[in-house]
C-alpha cells in the first residue's frame, strides 16, 4: 500500500516534471539515447552522432529561411505558374488567375482547394513561424502548449502546399499535342516550389523546445 508521503511525492513529480537539460542529460536526435552532459567529446555512445542540447543556431537559421520564403512568395504569386497554348495562342496563368478561372467554370470545390493549399497554407506557415520566433526572442509570456500545437500543425500541413506543383507537373506531362495544345510550367511554379521547400526547411530547423526555455510561465 502506498503511503501518504509517497503519494505526495508522486503528485509533485507529475505536476513539476524536469527536462533532460535540467537533469544534466542530452537526448540524441538520431537514436534517442540519453547521455550525460559532462561526457567529452559530445558524441552519442550508441550511434556516434553529434550531441546538442538544442538545435545549433536554430533561431537564425529559421529566420533566414522564413525571410527567404517571404521574398520568394511575391514572385510566386505574380509570375505565371503555367502557360496553356491552344492553336498557337498562349494564355499564361498565375495562381490567383487559375482560381478565378475555376470559379468562372463553377468548379467551386477545386477552386477552394487550390486557394487553401496555395495561398492560405503558405501564409499560415509563415505567419505562424514568425509569431513563434518573436515569442522566443522577446520572451513573451505565452501558452507554450498552444504554441507547440501551432508548430505541429505547421510541420504537418507543409507537404500539402505542393498540390499546385503536382497539378502543373501532371498537366505538363499529359497535355502535349504539339502545335494544337500544350501546357508549359512557368517561372511562378519554380518560385512557388522554392517557397514550399524553404518553409518546410524552416519548420525542420526550428527547435520547439526553445518555446519552453524562453519562460517558465503559461497564460
Amino acid at each position: 500500500m502506498p503511503t501518504k508521503k509517497n503519494a505526495l511525492q508522486s503528485s509533485t513529480m507529475i505536476s513539476s516534471p524536469i527536462t533532460a537539460q535540467q537533469a544534466g542529460l542530452i537526448r540524441c536526435h538520431d537514436c534517442g539515447a540519453l547521455t550525460p552532459v559532462a561526457q567529452i567529446p559530445p558524441s552519442c555512445p550508441r550511434c556516434q552522432s553529434s550531441l546538442h542540447q538544442r538545435k545549433p543556431d536554430s533561431i537564425n537559421r529559421t529566420w533566414a529561411l522564413v525571410l527567404t520564403s517571404l521574398i520568394i512568395f511575391i514572385p510566386a504569386n505574380m509570375l505565371p505558374v503555367m502557360t496553356v497554348t491552344r492553336f498557337g495562342n498562349s494564355d499564361p496563368s498565375t495562381i490567383m488567375g487559375g482560381i478565378i478561372l475555376l470559379l468562372q467554370h463553377n468548379m467551386y470545390p477545386i477552386a477552394l482547394l487550390v486557394f487553401v493549399a496555395s495561398i492560405l497554407v503558405p501564409l499560415f506557415k509563415l505567419i505562424g513561424l514568425i509569431i513563434l520566433l518573436l515569442s522566443i526572442q522577446f520572451q513573451w509570456l505565452v501558452n507554450q502548449r498552444k504554441h507547440t500545437l501551432i508548430f505541429r500543425l505547421i510541420a504537418f500541413i507543409g507537404r500539402w502546399s505542393m498540390l499546385d506543383i503536382f497539378m502543373v507537373s501532371i498537366l505538363v506531362a499529359l497535355v502535349n499535342f504539339g502545335g494544337f495544345s500544350r501546357i508549359e510550367a512557368g517561372a511562378g511554379a519554380s518560385a512557388f516550389a522554392c517557397v514550399v521547400i524553404t518553409t518546410m526547411l524552416a519548420a525542420i530547423s526550428f527547435d520547439s523546445r526553445l518555446l519552453w526555455d524562453s519562460n517558465d510561465h503559461t497564460t
